[in-house]
């Protein structure tokens, strides 16, 4: 049913419980799974006394980089499934739901982090993922 799954994860603890469960799905249903991180945007500060406004020049180089490594491990921790890396610098509920778009994913696997309290009014990863997907979004339990 579930051939093609994104499981979106920061390599924290609770990320790494929904990619746990993202594996299950896929091997019981000998899917793919596309291993996804959304990397921020380069930091722009405003100094509000004189007004000057300062981007950060590496673009997010060093953290996509950093990214990418954290899933390229993760994924060498991983047998008998077949196992995809992407990452891109971004909003990460964005990478997550724009990456699942491009490859026609069945199914979105994201943690409950951030799902209660004022992240949730604020606008939580989950949250924006489950309102932005264009296909089935599973949220795992894991706060």
């Amino acid at each position: 049913m579930f051939s093609t799954i994104v499981v979106g994860t920061d390599g924290s603890e609770t990320a790494r419980s929904a990619v746990a469960l993202a594996l299950q799905i896929a091997r019981e249903n000998g899917g793919t799974l596309h291993l996804v991180a959304g990397v921020p945007s380069p930091s722009a500060v405003t100094v509000p006394a004189g007004g000057v406004h300062v981007v950060d020049p590496s673009g997010g180089g060093q953290r996509s980089h950093a990214a990418q490594r954290m899933l390229e491990e993760m994924a060498r921790e991983i047998d008998g499934v077949e196992v995809k890396v992407y990452t891109a610098v971004g909003d990460a509920a964005e990478v997550v739901v724009r990456r699942a778009d491009e490859i026609g994913a069945d199914l979105i696997v994201v943690g409950s982090k951030g799902m209660r309290g004022t992240r949730r009014i604020l606008g939580s990863v989950p949250n924006r993922v489950a309102h932005k997907a264009g296909c089935h979004v599973l949220i795992a339990k894991t706060t």
